[in-house]
């Protein structure tokens, strides 16, 4: 007998090709009057394509956004913000200028919209986060759902294959925990499903012919499915190890969760064999670690946390750090387990269960 529970988000989204457009006059109807928009320092000419685009409706630019959202960079935005006198926030970017609108939307009651040039997905999600003194807090508002969301696939050809890549694993991670759980929502794993089918299709091609524009809908389809799938479920053992890795160490946010997610899965496979299964069948696979595993090197992503220049001898740091607080994973998580967990995230080696 099926039973949940299902809450969406407050989602506001306009998808296609060309969406950026309709910027201007989607800001009249809400009423807003001065947006600064913000970017990281290599998108700065794009954020100022954006400002020109408002005319008027532009505030100014805030181009210093980072990765982990550091508190640091939340004040200094908070300043220029006031000092504009600004009513919202446009984030052009990612997943550091997304995350940077959704932590002064909190602090500040300022509305952001997004315009994803990634395939971050955490604009569909209520998860907000700031980095201070070595750690990643994280928490839940609706508050910080974007008050409009553009996807503009176009938007995602300045996006090199590599990191395009890379930026997907880090969406499918989002859609993955939300299948391979114990906590099973039957709308969330409709989400999550199709955004693996889409992603899992959609990023070699895009690795084989960058200027597929179907293949960059499709991947910017499955990054909004997924971001979905975990704005409305829920994060487990792979976040909390990523948000570490991120937090204390300051790795790099996409190649890290790709690295870390097929480790994970096979950590949990064990407790869920309904999800696992689903999941492999979505990849036509029979071990959705493996395919998993397999696609990161079909697309030549770097296999090991080594390979991003993680130390091997920071790993009992990086346990002692996940379980810090308590959180819900299906499979029970003890430090002996998960620092062998992480080893061979370090290693690189194909993924295995862990007893």
């Amino acid at each position: 007998m099926i039973e949940f529970e299902y809450q969406t988000l407050p989602w506001n989204i306009i998808f296609g090709a060309g969406a950026l457009a309709r910027l201007p006059g989607e800001l009249d109807k809400l009423g807003m009057k001065r947006a600064l928009v913000l970017t990281t320092p290599n998108q700065t000419k794009s954020g100022e394509d954006v400002i020109d685009l408002l005319e008027i409706r532009a505030a100014g630019l805030f181009d210093q956004c980072v990765m982990h959202v550091p508190q640091q960079t939340v004040s200094a935005a908070s300043v220029r913000a006031r000092e504009l006198g600004a009513d919202c926030t446009v984030a052009l970017g990612g997943g550091s200028t997304t995350g940077l609108g959704k932590a002064l939307a909190v602090q500040m009651g300022l509305p952001n919209i997004v315009i994803p040039t990634s395939y971050a997905g955490s604009e569909m999600t209520d998860i907000w986060a700031i980095t201070d003194e070595g750690r990643k807090v994280t928490d839940r508002n609706n508050d910080v759902v974007p008050t409009l969301t553009l996807y503009d696939p176009t938007l995602t050809l300045s996006l090199p294959p590599k990191f395009a890549a890379a930026s997907g694993l880090n969406a499918m991670a989002q859609a993955v925990v939300n299948v391979a759980t114990d906590k099973i929502n039957p709308i969330v794993s409709c989400l999550a499903l199709d955004a693996v089918k889409s992603l899992y299709e959609s990023l070699p091609v895009i690795m084989d012919k960058p200027d597929d524009m179907e293949a960059r809908s499709q991947a910017l389809y499955g990054a909004c499915l997924a971001g979905g799938a975990l704005g409305t479920g829920a994060t487990s053992l792979h976040h909390k190890i990523c948000h570490t890795m991120g937090g204390t160490f300051n790795m790099p946010h996409a190649e890290t969760h790709a690295v870390i997610l097929p480790h994970s899965v096979a950590y949990n496979a064990a407790a869920t064999p309904d999800g696992s299964a689903r999941l492999a069948a979505a990849m036509g696979a029979a071990n959705a670690a493996d395919a998993i595993y397999n696609l990161m090197k079909k697309l030549s992503l770097p296999l090991g946390l080594k390979d991003l220049g993680f130390k091997e001898a920071d790993l009992d740091q990086a346990t002692e750090v996940t379980l810090e607080k308590p959180f819900h994973n299906a499979e029970p998580v003890t430090a002996k387990r998960l620092r062998v967990l992480l080893q061979n995230a370090y290693d690189g080696v194909r993924p295995r269960p862990i007893s």
